[in-house]
């Protein structure tokens, strides 16, 4: 290359060396292969420590009571094992990216450091989008049992559980006596299921007409006294409130969980990336030594 030497002012300015200075390396800044590839390692050590995962869970949970562990402890277990999960499957994805990116030739030491960093958040955030559209049946029928089957069983929406609540409403005081009216009381019950059902739609509850009316009907078909079915309806009532903020704090509490496993993920992602980078360069050693 030809160089020519220019005044500017007092100073004489080589245009070769302001040029190769200039240059942008002709590697692309992003490797796109070495990021799927890593994001396709999280996804599958992902399934995989599910389905570990919800073996354990299986077998210290017992559908009996006084035994296997309380509902807490298996909470925040299930809590932690999602962000040792993701730390895990994270790490790999993210060093796997930035092991197998092409050297950068040309690039000072800063950039490179903060591209084997992206490279660990790309490889995270293709893993998170690829094992929420690849994943998400698997993982729901792993955890089900686990998450989603206490979520749904104790959710006032389902029409099964507000067959339940119409039961304990119209379960009569002798049964002998109650079971030919019981035979009859199919529209009672329907129309109960329905009204239960609208009232306790995104969390509300019953208004005092339909309290009142529901108390008249236990009261027809029971055989109850007015004041044992307005006791009954208030009981049954409480139950339902009850149910629902459990299964409101129990998607709380899951969704907390997620969101800091996903938050510690990407945190792994990005670290392992630099020290894969750092491998695939030979630069890792000599960086820590100088700090």
């Amino acid at each position: 290359m030809e160089q020519v030497m220019r005044p500017v002012g007092a100073v004489m300015v080589d245009e070769a060396v302001v040029m190769d200075e200039t240059m942008e390396p002709s590697v692309a800044g992003v490797s796109w292969a070495a990021v799927l590839a890593g994001a396709i390692t999280s996804c599958a050590l992902t399934l995989l420590l599910l389905s570990f995962g919800a073996g354990i869970g299986f077998s210290v949970v017992s559908p009996w009571s006084n035994s296997g562990v309380s509902a807490t402890t298996f909470e925040i277990g299930t809590g932690l094992y999602l962000i040792v999960m993701a730390m895990i499957s994270s790490a790999l994805g993210g060093y796997m990216a930035g092991r197998l990116r092409n050297r950068w030739i040309g690039v000072e030491t800063g950039e490179v450091l903060f591209r084997d960093t992206a490279h660990g958040f790309l490889a995270w955030a293709l893993a998170s989008v690829l094992g929420a559209i690849l994943l998400a049946s698997p993982a729901s029928s792993l955890l089900g049992g686990a998450s989603s089957g206490a979520i749904q069983a104790a959710s006032a929406s389902q029409s099964g559980q507000m067959d339940r609540y119409v039961d304990m409403l119209l379960r009569p005081e002798n049964p002998a006596a109650g079971e030919s009216a019981n035979a009859n009381n199919a529209d009672s019950r329907r129309e109960l299921v329905r009204l239960f059902t609208a009232d306790f739609r995104n969390a509300g509850e019953p208004s005092a007409a339909d309290r009142s009316y529901v108390a008249k009907v236990v009261a027809a078909r029971t055989g109850l006294s007015q004041a044992d079915a307005d006791k009954r309806v208030s009981d049954v009532t409480a139950q339902v409130k009850t149910d629902l903020d459990n299964a409101r704090k129990a998607a709380e509490h899951l969704a907390i969980w997620l969101t800091l496993s996903l938050f510690i993920g990407a945190f792994s992602a990005a670290l392992a990336a630099t020290e894969g980078g750092g491998l695939r360069d030979g630069t890792w050693g000599r960086a820590a030594l100088r700090r």
